[in-house]
């Protein structure tokens, strides 16, 4: 795999500091802030890919304005939340996984379900000792604004939001890394799962095909917050679960570069799109690292 410029800073650095452990206190200084400016570079690239990649509540949103109907099937278990307690790599990716069923849990007025998504949310949360994300306060206002859809939506997306920050200020940028991985995934993974469960004997397949086109749309919209993740996870540090999937979401940069998107979208050929194997391989991808997340 090809190393970034942070990877290859850190290899490196590591590499120094365990041949001179017993150098001089000038050698130490330079090798402090050689690592700090490292750990301040991560966290750019984090922002990035935070202004760059939706929003927990912005795919939800785009598919509800399609007119595709809700499907609970799509969403994790919110009673799973409790076998993420153990490790933090796993509350990370589904605090992620939880605040995009959240979104669309908004998105298509299932408001007490979001409440109790919410608390699934704050357990993990919590776990991570990340504080004042998803406190008492949020969850009082959440339930308050129970029929503002655009207010609760924006709640969900600050504490998300809310929650990057408090990692990286706090140095943890592989937990804020995998929260934001987790929210995009899911994000995707329902996207896809819309298309692929659609019934194929309900309509006419022009019929089938008009209704489709819109979701198609915002899958193919994803290609570039896909680099953008890809980008970000390569910086962070490579123990598991970050190699694996910085090596399916490489897998899926492929499979979207394959993709003659921008003819067929523009020439409306929603029906070359849902038979092209790229886009059966751009669901199988995103099954598989979801699958990896949740379970």
């Amino acid at each position: 795999m090809k190393l970034t410029p942070f990877r290859a800073t850190a290899i490196i650095l590591l590499v120094i500091f365990g041949l001179t452990s017993c150098g001089s206190k000038k050698d130490d200084k330079s090798n402090a802030d050689e690592f700090k400016q490292a750990e301040e570079s991560l966290k750019d690239e984090i922002e990035d890919v935070v202004y760059n990649i939706p929003s927990p509540s912005e795919i939800p949103y785009m598919l509800q304005a399609t007119g595709a109907e809700y499907n609970q099937s799509l969403l994790n278990d919110r009673k799973k939340a409790e076998g993420y307690l153990s490790r933090n790599d796993k509350a990370a990716l589904n605090l992620g996984v939880y605040s995009a069923d959240i979104g669309y849990l908004v998105s298509y007025d299932k408001t007490q379900d979001a409440i109790n998504y919410m608390n699934s949310a704050k357990k993990l949360a919590d776990n991570l000792g990340i504080l004042g994300s998803f406190d008492a306060d949020l969850m009082k206002r959440f339930e308050a604004n129970i029929a503002k859809k655009d207010s609760l939506a924006s709640m969900v997306n600050k504490a998300i939001h809310e929650t990057e920050k408090y990692l990286k200020n706090d140095n943890r940028n592989k937990p804020a890394a995998l929260i934001l991985t987790g929210s995009f995934v899911e994000g995707l993974y329902i996207s896809t799962g819309l298309i692929k469960t659609y019934p194929k004997n309900l309509l006419k397949d022009d019929d089938r095909n008009l209704i489709l086109t819109p979701i198609i749309r915002v899958v193919l919209q994803q290609k570039e917050s896909v680099n953008e993740l890809v980008k970000m996870l390569g910086a962070v540090d490579q123990s598991a679960p970050v190699g694996e999937l910085v090596t399916d979401l490489t897998a899926l940069q492929s499979s979207y570069k394959a993709l003659n998107i921008e003819e067929q979208i523009k020439n409306n050929r929603a029906d070359l799109l849902l038979s092209d194997k790229n886009l059966t391989e751009i669901t199988s991808i995103v099954e598989k690292i979801r699958k990896s997340i949740v379970e």
